[in-house]
């Protein structure tokens, strides 16, 4: 018999079923944050209007739009978000009121200014969104947006779409991932030392075909415990020790029992969980974690009382997560041993709340800063703790050793990285020249291009050319954007964007470049 079927749920409400299929990826808790959180997109594109889309759908709680232009015959041939009812009208209304269309319950403003003309006159206003995203920019005013962003410690996704071409800068202070969701999680079991309930459950339940298969492991464990006493292993380690435990399992079957199949399979994986993983360690050995205060992140004072529970109090194992596989099994014995873990987790976890109270009452912060569902969650999932701590765009523009890996045999590092640094000479040009590349003199306007794409790497410190086929491929997009490549680009942004706000799933890190013409991607630390 498997696993007990989870009891049936009661009836969904209306938002429930409305978002049942995207609350399964980030939980009922990633819902509520994504309500929670307004965005301001800058610069009605396609690309901006696409990423926008992708977070109205799934329930953004408010979006703004900020465009001082108006709509124009070319804009309505890759937008789908404007139509030409809004000719001559503001973009930043027309594309709010479309993309409100989409979700009536998602709150829509709208900006009838640029970014420009907003940075000069009222800089601040920025600093009430949760995140800003924004879209083929000139250079001057997207390092003008990145520096104020970064000051107020406003995430910024900086979306590009020209022709054939798109990226997605990242640009993060620091970001606290809680729930990474590792495609290959392993299940903490404790088997090699169970703590006393387990062991208890363990020694006292009799091994019959009808218990699951952990019952049936770590009999045959303690068997091989006392064969490897004199080295005082606690678990096999080597394909050779897990082939003797998998052999004895299957001498000790008296036919085709299940729950002895699946101890032999589980032998590979049921081991070794429950120890500080490097990335955690660096956590724990990471200043915010040491030194606490005031404006501390309650991830660490969270992250500081777990240090303080797996080295003083736990024996330097994580908390128990308290989450089983399914197993075949009789639905009394595997209740039995799902309570068990449960509970013991709910203990670790209440240890970890106190501690956490403890440190909030060094800090004279209210005690409800921190609740307890949030710690449980938290020693849930501390094996895959994560901390990225991103970089300013602005910097990029400056001599950095991280640009030096791009270089090799004093050429550029693959033809996307060329591109990278072809849209950045593209919107340097905007910035200089006034004008789109390749819309009017293409010829003249490549050796223009080149020029600036020279100098700017020079700048840099890269004495490395771009291969004119490169540049002239965006001179020849003429600053067209393609919807489908917008779509693309604009949906992986929308992504990212769900994964900073609900702190689930890894972002990336912090460049994504793509080419529609090869249909090939690469991601670059910058």
């Amino acid at each position: 018999m498997s696993s007990p079927a989870p009891p049936k749920s009661p009836e969904l409400s209306d938002k429930s079923k409305k978002y049942d299929r995207q609350i399964r990826l980030w939980g009922e808790h990633g819902q509520t944050l994504l309500e929670a959180a307004t965005i301001c997109v800058v610069n009605v594109t396609a690309v901006g209007c696409e990423a926008a889309k992708g977070l109205v759908l799934p329930g953004i709680g408010g979006f703004t739009v900020a465009d001082g232009s108006t709509v124009k015959e070319e804009d309505l041939g890759n937008n789908f978000f404007l139509d030409g009812s809004y000719l001559g009208k503001s973009k930043a209304l027309a594309c709010k009121q479309l993309l409100q269309e989409l979700n009536p319950d998602v709150n829509g403003d709208y900006v009838d200014e640029s970014v420009d003309y907003i940075l000069a006159n009222r800089p601040n206003f920025f600093d009430s969104f949760d995140l800003v995203i924004a879209s083929n920019l000139n250079e001057k005013s997207l390092l003008q947006l990145s520096k104020r962003l970064w000051e107020s410690n406003v995430p910024l996704v900086y979306c590009r779409s020209l022709g054939m071409i798109g990226s997605i800068r990242l640009q993060l202070k620091e970001h606290c991932i809680v729930e990474a969701h590792p495609d290959n999680r392993q299940f903490d079991l404790r088997l090699e030392q169970p703590f006393d309930a387990l062991r208890e459950h363990l020694e006292s339940t009799v091994v019959t075909n009808k218990v699951p298969w952990l019952l049936v492991l770590y009999k045959y464990l303690k068997v091989w415990q006392q064969e490897h006493a004199v080295g005082g292993r606690l678990a096999p380690g080597n394909y050779k020790e897990k082939t003797t435990l998998r052999e004895a399992i299957r001498a000790g079957m008296q036919a085709d029992e299940e729950n002895y199949e699946e101890a032999i399979k589980a032998v590979n994986t049921a081991f070794g969980a429950g120890q500080v993983p490097s990335s955690l360690k660096a956590i724990f050995e990471d200043d915010a974690c040491e030194q606490l205060h005031k404006k501390s992140d309650v991830f660490w004072i969270m992250a500081k009382a777990l240090k303080h529970f797996v080295l003083e109090e736990n024996k330097g194992y994580l908390p128990l997560p308290g989450v089983l596989p399914d197993m075949t099994a009789n639905t009394d014995s595997y209740i039995a041993l799902q309570h068990i873990y449960r509970q013991q987790a709910l203990l670790d976890a209440d240890q970890v709340y106190h501690k956490c109270q403890d440190y909030l009452k060094q800090l004279s912060l209210p005690a409800e800063s921190i609740d307890e569902r949030t710690v449980r969650l938290l020693c849930r999932e501390a094996a895959g703790l994560a901390i990225l701590r991103g970089t300013r765009i602005a910097d990029e523009y400056e001599k950095s050793c991280r640009l030096l890996p791009l270089v090799e045999d004093n050429e550029l590092q693959g033809t996307l990285t060329a591109y990278n640094f072809a849209l950045r000479a593209y919107e340097r040009f905007l910035s200089e020249c006034g004008s789109i590349p390749g819309e009017c003199a293409v010829e003249q306007d490549i050796g223009r291009l080149k020029s600036i794409a020279s100098k700017m790497l020079n700048d840099l410190g890269l004495h490395v050319p771009i291969s004119d086929d490169v540049l002239h491929e965006i001179c020849r997009y003429g600053g067209a954007e393609l919807h489908a490549v917008s779509a693309f680009i604009g949906g992986c942004a929308a992504q990212e964007v769900i994964k900073i706000i609900t702190k689930q799933y890894k972002p990336i890190d912090n460049t994504f470049i793509y080419n529609a013409i090869s249909t090939e991607s690469v991601t670059l630390k910058l």
